[in-house]
């Protein structure tokens, strides 16, 4: 099945809210003159997209520009961290077709050639100039391991129950009563079960008390579901093993937590398997209210006294997947057991047999429960449109190919494991006869996970003849999945084999990224392993819309996200603390946005970027705000797919991620000091895999008459330095590239901060551009070509905690400056920047409207500058500030 059927899927069925939020946006601050610089005849304007997180050392590396009118002649440079040029060359003369009316062309840009390991930007020049977002040319184990280790931070975010991990969002024990709940019979459904709210005045109540606590929210509710939850397990545990002694001790111990809930769902003594814990909505009267209705953190719901909430919050309901004892549908049970089957092969391999044994129990005993003459419509939540499964031959393959794993792994003879090779065979042979060619790996499609394992599980038996599949039909069938999928992206203008048009782009085509890994590993075929990496290009910021849809991941990513716990304890503008690792769904067709987004719930923390509107194309939108469920909802099976893709492509070759790594950066990234003078800097590590280590700090590249010093000169991994650069008389003026290197027993990174000598006896005042290399831009900002501006670009996506600070500001005289601003502000309310000086207190000041994001226009600040050099920082905390071109300062004080 395709993923049409999945609108009602992130629990989007949505009744009037009983709790509306009303928000008055109010502005402060004196609004300057704005003095509209001439009209120009418009001028070709372009976008770079790219992988902002980076290109593997040997991968086909291919950038986007997309233009609002047809160019030629153009070129590109390849600029490093240092600013030197690595690579250049000519922009593809042919455009790859329109992406819509605003950008009729998009020119590849391959640059291929470029190996080494480093941070880079590309700079495009000729008839359109447009700056790309940084990113790293490294191993492909260090590159797919950032998806593992950032994934399985997202999965901790979302625990529930007593065992939650604090973490950036500052997690609490939630929902402790789940320990003691009630099972109540699944209520019937409005809309004929495709809708989910509750026909009755009440649920009734079949059975109970049952520990169903701990867990993980299915998406950005508080909902759990076994359906998808064991999806998930499968997706962890699958990703552990491809990494083998590389997995990050923090995967295995995630994968086993997702199966410690599930044992809890599953009941061998009564054989009852329950489906969920929590409602969706209540009923139709509103006397009782579901999870949807609330917007709160979890860890309040224990103590919510309110009876309408009852269901909703302190007393969340259980259901059954089937009456006890009874058969039940094969979608889940296939699923469950293997999740139970993937815990025994990792006890086995631990050396704990007796646990091995308990948790192949429980999968045979489950597995033996399968109703494998299902209806049409399969069991997989209350209601089934939440996730609306139509085939099931793919989850018994994986159930009964993981049994027969662990059963090997367990040493267990050919007796005993046959039959259930057997069968895995049989369902094999069934999917690819009856479902094969109607979707791709995801929630709902798990074949070509199934498929590589029973290939494994076939191998160690000897492949026996005689059963209803061989391995070279299994490798026929994932090869067909791939080709698919690489013969859509072929045709597409950013390389993308998904339909983003659709529900769940993104868990699709991290999926491709998997297939495509499993299929080389089955076959020893490499020839799609370019496509493979165009997938993970376009999911990471080489689209239309320059995002990468995971949280972290790269310069630009989801700030608004529809996840409950981000949007009240997170930023909304990408600095810490955010969720990082969530996958969100993706573009979705403009159809799915035709009744808007609706209201605020109350509780909400209003968040909208509307940046991305201007690049909806090909019947596909983006959009950033905490309301649009059909685009910037995060879940389990999304980010699952993210972490196995980057798992088994970085266990490609027998790569995999080292057990610690770490990175290093430098903020400010440059400085200006004039001769005689001192500049600091902090430079950071981080823990990117595994566990802390001492990270010792060294600095090249000074020129004589400078001096740098690091203070302290080693730091464990997560910990800061200070670096000091002083000067002498005999410093020659000139700008130099300092690279800061950190080495461990890992390996080493590099930092570079760009330092700028001046005499000390220059002109006084001068024109400062915004976007000229020597000013340091923090969060979002970005330089944005624009014909109109003095230096053909400015500097945009300033405030919400960005900032620009133009470095190198030197007078002669300390004094009072009438400093004029050349800005942009295309908004339709003046924009207000909070503009300090050196680092000292700031003063607010509004930028009127100029009519246009590339129309500049001028106001006049009074500012305090120091006799020698200064820095000026634009910014603003909260709220968008106007983009900026240059400064002119006056060479003496006013």
């Amino acid at each position: 099945m395709g993923s049409s059927t999945r609108q009602l899927h992130r629990h989007r069925i949505r009744r009037p809210d009983r709790r509306v939020l009303t928000a008055l946006a109010v502005g402060g601050g004196l609004v300057l003159a704005v003095v509209p610089f001439a009209t120009a005849q418009a001028a070709t304007t372009g976008r770079l997209r790219v992988d902002q997180v980076g290109y593997a050392n040997g991968d086909t590396k291919v950038a986007y520009l997309m233009t609002s009118a047809a160019v030629s002649g153009a070129t590109y440079q390849v600029v490093n961290s240092a600013g030197s040029t690595v690579a250049s060359g000519s922009v593809a003369a042919a455009s790859r077709g329109s992406w819509n009316s605003a950008y009729p062309d998009v020119y590849p840009i391959d640059f291929s050639g470029l190996t080494a390991n480093g941070t880079y930007h590309i700079v495009t020049s000729g008839p359109v100039q447009a700056t790309s977002d940084s990113f790293q040319i490294e191993s492909a184990a260090s590159l797919y391991g950032t998806l593992v280790t950032d994934g399985v931070n997202f999965y901790q975010n979302q625990r529930d129950g007593s065992d939650v991990i604090a973490g950036a969002l500052k997690r609490k024990p939630a929902h402790l009563n789940d320990s003691a709940a009630t099972v109540y019979k699944i209520p019937s459904f409005q809309s004929g079960g495709n809708g989910d709210v509750i026909n009755g005045s009440s649920l009734t109540r079949i059975g109970g008390p049952v520990d169903v606590s701990g867990g993980w929210f299915d998406a950005g509710d508080y909902l759990k579901f076994t359906f998808t939850t064991a999806n998930a397990d499968n997706l962890l545990f699958a990703s552990a093993r491809a990494l083998g002694t590389g997995a990050p001790a923090s995967l295995t111990a995630e994968a086993r937590y997702g199966s410690s809930w599930l044992n809890k769902m599953w009941n061998p003594s009564t054989k009852t398997l329950y489906l969920q814990v929590g409602i969706g909505s209540g009923n139709a009267a509103g006397t009782f209210y579901g999870d949807h209705d609330l917007w709160r953190l979890p860890e309040v719901d224990d103590s919510d006294t309110a009876s309408a909430d009852t269901y909703a919050a302190a007393h969340r309901p259980v259901f059954e997947a089937a009456a006890p004892g009874a058969k039940i549908d094969p979608d889940i049970v296939g699923r469950v057991a293997a999740s139970f089957a993937f815990a025994a092969q990792a006890d086995a391999a631990a050396g704990n047999s007796s646990q091995a044994a308990t948790e192949l129990a429980n999968a045979t005993s489950l597995y033996a429960m399968a109703n494998t003459s299902p209806s049409s419509t399969l069991e997989t939540a209350a209601p089934n449109a939440y996730y609306p499964e139509s085939i099931w031959h793919d989850a018994m393959e994986l159930g009964a190919t993981e049994i027969t794993l662990a059963q090997q792994a367990l040493g267990q003879p050919s007796s005993v494991y046959q039959p259930y090779l057997t069968q895995a065979a049989t369902w094999a042979s069934d999917y690819i006869a009856s479902d094969s060619g109607n979707d791709t790996f995801n929630l709902y499609d798990n074949s070509a996970l199934a498929h590589a394992d029973l290939i494994t599980a076939l191998g160690k038996a000897g492949n026996p003849s005689g059963l209803a599949v061989t391995p070279a039909a299994l490798v026929a069938n994932l090869k067909a999945q791939v080709a698919s999928a690489a013969k859509v992206s072929a045709a597409d203008i950013f390389r993308e084999g998904g339909n983003y048009a659709d529900f769940d782009v993104d868990a699709h085509t991290f999926g491709f990224i998997t297939t495509e890994a499993l299929y080389q590993k089955a076959s020893g075929d490499t020839q799609y392993a370019a496509f493979a990496g165009a997938q993970r290009d376009w999911l990471l910021g080489g689209n239309a819309w320059g995002t990468s849809f995971m949280i972290g991941a790269g310069t630009t990513f989801p700030d608004c996200m529809g996840s409950q716990i981000p949007n009240i304890v997170g930023s909304t503008n990408g600095s810490s603390p955010i969720d990082t690792g969530a996958v969100v769904n993706g573009p979705n067709g403009t159809g799915n946005f035709s009744g808007g987004l609706g209201s605020l719930q109350s509780g909400m923390k209003k968040c909208e970027n509307d940046s991305f509107t201007a690049f909806t194309g090909h019947g596909s939108e983006y959009v950033d705000d905490v309301r649009s469920w059909q685009t910037s909802e995060p879940a389990l099976d999304m980010t699952g797919s993210a972490v196995l893709a980057g798992a088994l492509q970085a266990s490609l070759g027998g790569a995999t991620p080292p057990s610690n790594d770490f990175s290093v950066s430098v903020s400010p990234s440059s400085g200006s000091v004039s001769v005689g003078g001192t500049v600091t800097a902090t430079v950071a590590t981080a823990v990117t895999a595994g566990s802390a280590e001492t990270v010792a700090l060294t600095a090249s590249g000074a020129p004589a008459g400078v001096t740098v010093s690091l203070s302290p000169a080693s730091v464990t991994s997560g910990g800061s330095s200070t670096l000091t650069v002083g000067t002498t008389a005999s410093a020659a003026a000139g700008t130099y590239p300092i690279t800061l290197t950190g080495s461990a027993a890992s390996g080493s990174h590099t930092a570079a901060f760009n330092l700028t000598v001046t005499s000390g006896t220059g002109p006084s005042g001068g024109s400062f551009e915004a976007e000229a290399a020597a000013n340091t831009r923090t969060g979002r900002a970005a330089v944005i070509s624009c014909s109109a501006c003095s230096g053909g670009a400015r500097v945009g996506y300033i405030g919400k905690g960005a900032t620009l600070t133009i470095n190198g500001v030197t007078v002669t005289s300390a004094g009072s400056y009438l400093v004029t601003v050349a800005y942009t502000n295309g908004s339709t309310s003046a924009r207000t920047a909070q503009i300090s000086v050196n680092g000292g207190a700031a003063q607010s000041v509004a930028f009127a409207p100029t009519g246009a994001f590339t129309t500049p226009g001028t106001a006049t600040v009074s500012l305090t500058l120091a006799a020698g050099t200064n820095t000026i920082t634009f910014g603003n905390a909260s709220a968008s500030a106007p983009d900026l071109d240059r400064i002119d300062v006056p060479a003496s004080p006013s």
